[in-house]
């Protein structure tokens, strides 16, 4: 009996050890292709820069965002300034990084929640088939059907506030769609495979089976589009901002803080020049990331 107990131990722990390796191999390859494309590295190193400043903000930024000063009203950019001031004297790199942390959290936040709501739902539509996926599907093709912008701009309009949640949840409501039918796609072609035929068999769950075999093989996909969505939601944020309808005053987001500059563009062209180089940074470097993503972790493509 124990000789048997012992026999099952080893080979369990050989499985283990043969499910270690074989990922690690896999962590290996992925790598080793993300590090040949290098805009990917390069759009990764900026994109992890850029986070790093907004989280350490009330440590690097050499002014508080909203310390006025009148008499360095309108400054050029300067050793002491280095973006300049605004028309209260507000010191505006200190503003870009605060601003960052804003529209990193509202790219940040609603990528998570679109690949978790996603996920969710392009699992269910594919495992379950027949009217849930009916239901699931019809849902995403109406959403898909009426352009994003627009609804934004409903939403925004309707929903009261200017906070950072209100946009996520905006973002959030109809940003899922994509994230779903990709997931749905791989779940359809992974449902008949043999080890989730297995794990029926063994009298696993139906839920033990969505988590532990579906979503994991389902990851990469679903890594590739949130990666992207970061810079879309991003650039979203500061549509909606410089409309007026997305982060207010005085809370300072990059968005807005374009929106307050376009009064001044012709006598103050810097207020306008740094935040949106920094959006147009930002997104770039997110795309260029999400693209080295999907080919490291595409086993159909060389790189």
């Amino acid at each position: 009996m124990a000789t048997g107990q012992m026999a099952m131990d080893l080979g369990r722990r050989e499985r283990l050890g043969e499910q270690a390796a074989t990922a690690e191999t896999y962590a290996r390859l992925v790598w080793r292709r993300f590090r040949r494309h290098r805009l990917a590295v390069i759009g990764g190193s900026v994109a992890v820069f850029l986070s790093l400043v907004a989280v350490l903000a009330p440590w690097l930024a050499p002014y508080r965002p909203e310390q006025i000063s009148l008499a360095d009203r309108w400054g050029v950019p300067s050793r002491t300034h280095p973006f300049g001031t605004d028309e209260l004297g507000r010191d505006v790199i200190s503003r870009a990084m605060y601003a960052g942390r804003i529209s990193l959290s509202v790219g940040y936040l609603s990528a998570l929640g679109v690949a978790v709501v996603g996920t969710v739902a392009g699992v269910a539509a594919g495992y379950y088939g027949g009217l849930t996926d009916s239901v699931l599907m019809r849902v995403v093709d109406i959403l898909l059907s009426v352009p994003t912008i627009p609804l934004y701009l409903i939403m925004a309009a309707l929903l009261p506030g200017g906070g950072v949640a209100r946009i996520i949840f905006i973002f959030v409501l109809f940003g899922w769609t994509g994230v779903s039918r990709l997931v749905r796609s791989q779940v359809l072609s992974l449902r008949q495979q043999d080890f989730v035929e297995a794990a029926r068999a063994l009298g696993a769950s139906e839920l033990r089976i969505m988590l532990r075999h579906l979503v994991p093989n389902a990851m990469a996909p679903i890594i590739v589009a949130t990666t992207l969505a970061v810079g879309g939601f991003i650039l979203g944020e500061s549509a909606l901002s410089y409309l007026g309808l997305g982060i207010q005053p005085p809370t300072p987001s990059w968005g807005n803080m374009l929106q307050r500059a376009q009064e001044y563009v012709l006598n103050a062209s810097w207020l306008a020049l740094f935040p949106g180089v920094l959006i147009f940074i930002t997104v770039l470097s997110f795309n260029f990331l999400g693209d080295g993503l999907r080919d490291a972790l595409d086993p159909r493509l060389n790189v």
